[in-house]
């Protein structure tokens, strides 16, 4: 026999009564074991009537938690918590296609594997790290933490070392961000922080953002629903290649400046960026949470990113961390040391920023001659604008070329594509040319 929630009870855990929000939430109760699986859902217009919305907003929010068979049911038969368990998975990420080997695909942003370091003599260092295979669970290997101090943007109270950047932001958002809380965050951004947010329930406001940055005034109406965390990428945007001006950061610091807001920054391109690296950490530094990923430079599978943020933060991470593997490798934490210390490192490093700013400055100078308005910029991808996104994928994929549509990594409209270039050597012309056809539907 299965349970029922009624539409009084349903209405006291709903806060956020759009249909994204519904749907979020719903899941979230779900997840959480509020919901069992065979819990019979209230009405409609019941649940309408109790939120004081349209039954039209909760038919979508099903609509939505049905595709992904999370319930089940309709009409006079009702609705049903549907399925033998809830499985949370990455729904952007997920989506993602296997294009085959006669498909070029530029929809991976991520490092050409011939430009990263050799790890070899890296990981015979760290195999003798300090204190290894101890159960004690230290937050950084401290010649990890030496070698990031020299260059990192402001000076910490603390750092801790994660398994990588997203890593770093799936367990911080976890540690402090309960479900239901506003998290504002730039508009595009990466897929994966969407897909993270959404996982954890999060009531995402989108922050939009033109060429320097996102823009005060968003930023501002998105300060009305008290975020718990503002989180952007103010060295290069991932998604867009853009970086946050100096004039840019001292407004968004004005804005945060009388709010109790975490700033996350996201530095996920690191090293291989042309842009200096700056925070508001010297501003904010018992809030700000500072995160440098060493995947796209070093490679993804040194797994490695460090944290840095106020002693009190940095010890609920941690906290949060202990209920699984507790601490980040000591034998990637003294590999990374040595690499950050390695001279010939450096050097190609140096080697793979050039290569892939030359890559990336020929395909937008190439779709700049085809009147298309990509940004000059930096990183491993390009935003490229079009006039309908639908018929672009379309074009391209008839063409054999894979790239993702900007809905991935969006929450408002529009119409652009993400096009990776880490890769994009010899075949430039060519994409540029398709892009330029694929761009040009009225």
């Amino acid at each position: 026999m299965s349970e029922i929630r009624d539409a009084i009870w349903f209405a006291e855990k709903i806060t956020d009564r759009t249909i994204r929000g519904i749907a979020i939430e719903t899941s979230a109760l779900i997840r959480g074991g509020a919901l069992p699986v065979g819990t019979k859902l209230p009405a409609i217009r019941d649940l309408a009537f109790a939120l004081g919305i349209s039954p039209a907003t909760i038919s979508e929010a099903w609509s939505e938690l049905r595709r992904q068979k999370i319930i089940s049911g309709r009409g006079r038969n009702g609705t049903w918590v549907s399925g033998d368990r809830f499985v949370a998975k990455p729904e952007r990420l997920a989506s993602s296609g296997n294009y085959g080997v006669d498909v070029l695909n530029l929809t991976a942003a991520v490092p050409d594997v011939t430009l990263l370091p050799n790890l070899t003599e890296a990981m015979v260092y760290g195999a003798s790290a300090e204190n290894l295979n101890s159960y004690e669970r230290s937050r950084i290997l401290p010649e990890l933490e030496a070698a990031v101090r020299e260059t990192w943007p402001y000076e910490p109270e603390a750092f801790l070392a994660t398994n990588g950047g997203y890593n770093a932001v799936y367990t911080m958002m976890n540690a402090l961000v309960m479900p239901g809380a506003a998290v504002a965050i730039e508009n595009p951004t990466g897929m994966r922080l969407l897909d993270i947010l959404e996982d954890r329930g999060a009531r995402i406001v989108p922050v939009e953002c033109d060429h320097h940055g996102p823009l005060p005034s968003s930023l501002e109406a998105a300060m009305k629903y008290r975020p718990v965390a503002f989180i952007f990428q103010p060295r290069v945007h991932s998604v867009t290649g853009q970086s946050v001006s100096t004039e840019r950061m001292s407004r968004l610091a004005e804005i945060l400046r009388n709010t109790d807001t975490l700033i996350v920054e996201d530095d996920g391109i690191a090293d291989i960026a042309d842009q200096p690296r700056q925070s508001l950490g010297h501003l904010f530094p018992e809030r700000v949470i500072h995160i440098f990923s060493f995947s796209k430079t070093h490679g993804p599978d040194l797994r490695l990113a460090v944290l840095s943020s106020s002693r009190a933060i940095v010890e609920q991470i941690q906290s949060y961390r202990s209920f699984s593997a507790g601490w980040t490798s000591r034998i990637l934490q003294a590999a990374g040391a040595w690499l950050i210390r390695d001279p010939a490192t450096q050097e190609i490093l140096q080697r793979a920023k050039a290569i892939y700013a030359r890559r990336r400055g020929d395909l937008v100078r190439a779709l700049q001659d085809r009147n298309i308005d990509a940004a000059h910029g930096c990183g491993l991808s390009a935003w490229v604008p079009v006039s309908s996104e639908p018929f672009a994928m379309v074009t391209l994929a008839a063409r054999g070329i894979a790239v993702h549509p900007g809905a991935k990594f969006s929450l408002l409209p529009g119409n652009y594509l993400r096009v990776a270039t880490a890769t994009l050597s010899d075949r430039c012309i060519e994409v540029a040319d398709s892009i330029a056809l694929a761009a040009s539907h009225d």
